[in-house]
């Protein structure tokens, strides 16, 4: 039960916290911690790390030890993961997490029966190995709170808890002097190290299986088209819907939110909502480009313009008819057989009953 719990969680985080794509060319190493006050079966803190959208590595409040996921029994990992820096890292972490509990629950008075806390920590490597940005993001109550970046020695932050000026400059200060000389360094290391150990899993590509859906409301009409791309790795992707080859505006589509499966792969869909009498005038696609195709795949829905509904439910009722034709033919068929089969056995029957007293008469006549 625990670890369904556990799983769900981190899918929570994953989907809040991660940015929704990052650039093809790029690789992350993503730190999602949690922190939480209260009566629950999960430890008080605890992170995963995960390069790219692979979980690497785990850590909790409890056990205190950093343990790597997802090895075979071939592969090792010396000296990616410095556990001093480990213990450095998740020291202040907690602490600083713990002082913000505080604030949100004394100062703001935000008081709740179960307090949970996430924060992001995530770096960057672009092409030719440049270093990328680093962003920190925190988050309660199921959204992000504030948010810091540092990228090309620029150091911003944007304050949505409202702390107060004396509050904030000395943190601010002190994080931003950490971030520069510690975590920024040792991060973009552990990534490097990550991608020479874990090549052949970030490399991993798998096609996206594609379907353009009819979504029906009734047998008279429609409510749109659906276009789901599902089991493909990696995460990004481009999925748009094109109406007579021409891309349907972003406004006029719902969903579009990159999922996780269960087996490691992502799915995305994305729907437009029509009239059945627009849906039968135009000619529909979705179009998908993705690391694992060869070429842009374009999967069609087309429509005969003015066609209507009728032709398409006359034939059916029609197959459905003769099927009980058949079925009542042949019912009948077996009652008629039953019928005959009963009058030959009593024709039989009266046959030999005939024949017996016959022979019992002339039995009597001759004694």
């Amino acid at each position: 039960m625990n670890m369904n719990r556990n799983k769900c969680f981190f899918s929570l985080l994953f989907t809040v916290l991660l940015p929704r794509a990052a650039l093809e060319s790029s690789h992350s190493l993503a730190l999602v911690s949690t922190f939480i006050k209260g009566h629950t079966p999960f430890p008080e803190f605890s992170f995963i790390l995960m390069l790219d959208d692979i979980t690497v590595g785990y850590f909790d409040s409890e056990k205190k030890v950093y343990v790597p996921r997802g090895l075979d029994n071939t592969e090792e990992e010396d000296g990616v993961v410095d556990p001093s820096l480990v213990k450095t890292i998740t020291s202040y972490m907690h602490a600083d997490l713990e002082h913000r509990y505080n604030y949100v629950t004394y100062d703001l008075n935000l008081t709740e029966y179960i307090h949970v806390q996430q924060r992001l920590v995530m770096c960057e490597l672009m092409d030719n190995d440049r270093p990328g940005s680093m962003t920190i993001k925190n988050a309660f109550e199921g959204s992000t709170k504030d948010e810091m970046r540092l990228y090309e020695n620029k150091f911003t932050y944007v304050n949505g808890l409202n702390f107060t000026t004396e509050i904030l400059q000395p943190r601010l200060e002190l994080s931003k002097w950490r971030h520069e000389t510690l975590y920024y360094p040792a991060c973009i290391r552990t990534l490097r190290g990550y991608l020479k150990k874990r090549r052949q899993q970030v490399k991993r590509k798998v096609k996206p299986r594609v379907r353009l859906i009819q979504k029906k409301r009734s047998v008279s009409g429609w409510d749109g088209v659906s276009c789901l791309a599902t089991g493909f790795y990696p995460r990004h992707i481009n999925l748009t819907i094109l109406r007579d080859g021409e891309p349907v505006p972003e406004l006029l589509t719902t969903g579009g939110e990159l999922l996780p499966n269960g087996d490691g792969t992502y799915q995305m869909r994305k729907n437009l909502e029509l009239s059945g009498e627009d849906l039968k005038q135009s000619v529909f696609t979705c179009s998908v480009t993705h690391l694992g195709l060869d070429n842009k795949l374009d999967v069609h829905l087309e429509f005969v313009p003015g066609e209507p509904i009728q032709l398409v439910v006359i034939p059916v009722l029609a197959a459905v008819l003769l099927v009980c034709v058949v079925c009542m033919v042949g019912a009948g068929i077996c009652v008629m057989r039953k019928h005959r089969r009963k009058q030959r056995a009593q024709s039989m029957y009266s046959a030999a009953s005939s024949t017996e007293e016959s022979e019992t008469s002339l039995d009597a006549s001759e004694n």
